[in-house]
């Protein structure tokens, strides 16, 4: 639980009393299901945002896997940080560990994110599990473009969260070319067309 322990489900370890904060990377960003009190871009140091975990779950299947985001080592991750009252939290606490924990497949752990204001705070933040059997790690584009083109999982087709990821990226002003290289390779692939 990397420290987490005191950040749980009955609403200790808040941030100085008023609430926790949570920090998104991928579809937290632009769907995060839960009540907030303050939504500000911020800056995760550390590592980066990757297609770097297979799912069996979300976005693909235990016979047809997908690929999700995960945070994987190194560089820096501009994302959302929500700021939960103190009361919503441990409902909060409890529809995060549903939904970003079905394959537990993610390390709870405390990092702090610089927010926009230049204000720095304490975030809950789920890191890959490098040791997980649904770690994929450092997959070329070219493999994780055949592994997220046609995976279908609970959530939809893995296209779509990819497509989701690029277009609020970039109404966030946020480019990140790996990940728009990567849609256009499954675009490509979609149709038939040689990447």
């Amino acid at each position: 639980m990397d420290g987490f322990a005191d950040f749980s489900s009955d609403g200790s370890g808040m941030a100085g009393g008023n609430g926790a904060w949570v920090f998104g990377y991928g579809s937290l960003m632009w769907r995060p299901g839960f009540s907030y009190v303050e939504r500000s871009s911020a800056i995760l140091h550390g590592r980066r945002r990757a297609f770097c975990i297979y799912s069996v779950h979300h976005r693909g299947t235990y016979e047809r896997p997908g690929l999700v985001l995960g945070l994987a080592p190194g560089g820096a991750v501009r994302g959302t940080a929500y700021l939960v009252a103190e009361a919503d939290w441990p409902e909060v606490y409890a529809y995060l560990m549903e939904r970003e924990q079905p394959t537990e497949t993610y390390v709870e752990a405390r990092r702090t994110v610089r927010l926009t204001d230049g204000r720095r705070v304490e975030s809950l933040v789920f890191l890959s599990d490098v040791s997980h059997p649904q770690w994929a790690g450092a997959l070329s584009l070219e493999r994780q473009a055949e592994l997220i083109t046609g995976a279908v999982g609970l959530s939809g087709p893995n296209e779509d969260y990819l497509r989701d990821l690029v277009g609020h990226l970039r109404e966030a002003g946020v480019r990140d070319r790996a990940m728009e290289d990567l849609l256009v390779r499954v675009e490509r692939q979609a149709l038939g067309s040689p990447t």
